[in-house]
């Protein structure tokens, strides 16, 4: 069993602040942060507004000794891992990319060919929760009040967009590179709701890449990471 280092789960409801006990809770949000070593809430900590991670540290649940199951560690098995509580072999979703024997050809964890893109005309929205085998924590809140709760799955990426939301998510949406707009699939829907094509109107990324990137604070306060420059960096 492998301590999960580079893929940190909050799964939250705000009912943690304003439901009364016994109460339902009318959101729950989920979310995974590739790369954030579960030692970050700590080693940064003073850092953080009182908002955000002290929040959940302070009034939540933390599960300080968690451990994944499952190998290998790409973020298409872990977001499944995490939502489906199941492992690759069963889950179905073995890596971002694998080789299919049976075909004798190379998978992307979330292509589906019997799709359409929706929202541009490139194929980045030819993707669906086809090849995922098990059902999520998502399918079966839906499951369980007979479809009655609403899943939506975002991410810049399809696949933490897809595979977290289940088979029976109401949306998901994710960003498609090539054009600078947030897309979905023909497997949910036929055409993007007018709130997702206001937002892709006001060209957000445009914007923020004509502006240089700062840091919140001044580079003295980060005194807990190495420099950014280093000879071993990938360029």
């Amino acid at each position: 069993m492998l301590r999960k280092n580079f893929l940190y789960l909050l799964l939250f409801n705000f009912s943690f602040f304003t439901a009364q006990p016994g109460e339902q809770a009318k959101l729950v949000v989920g979310l995974v942060m590739d790369q954030m070593r579960w030692d970050y809430l700590y080693r940064y900590n003073e850092l953080y507004g009182t908002d955000g991670f002290k929040r959940l540290l302070g009034q939540g649940f933390s599960y300080e000794n968690a451990l994944i199951p499952y190998l290998p560690t790409y973020t298409a098995v872990g977001h499944t891992c995490v939502y489906t509580g199941s492992v690759p072999a069963i889950a179905g979703i073995v890596g971002n990319n694998w080789f299919d024997k049976i075909t004798g050809r190379a998978v992307y964890c979330t292509d589906d060919s019997t799709v359409t893109t929706v929202g541009s005309n490139t194929d980045a929205g030819k993707m669906s929760p086809d090849n995922l085998w098990a059902t999520t924590i998502t399918d079966e809140l839906r499951l369980s009040n007979n479809f009655k709760s609403k899943v939506i799955g975002i991410a810049l990426k399809d696949r933490g967009a897809i595979l977290p939301a289940g088979h029976s998510a109401n949306a998901a949406y994710w960003y498609d590179d090539k054009v600078g707009k947030w897309i979905t699939s023909s497997y949910y829907m036929k055409s993007l709701p007018g709130w997702v094509d206001q937002f892709n109107g006001k060209d957000f990324a445009s914007a923020y890449m004509s502006k240089d990137w700062n840091t919140i604070l001044p580079m003295s306060k980060y005194d807990q990471s190495t420099g950014d420059d280093k000879p071993m960096k990938i360029r």
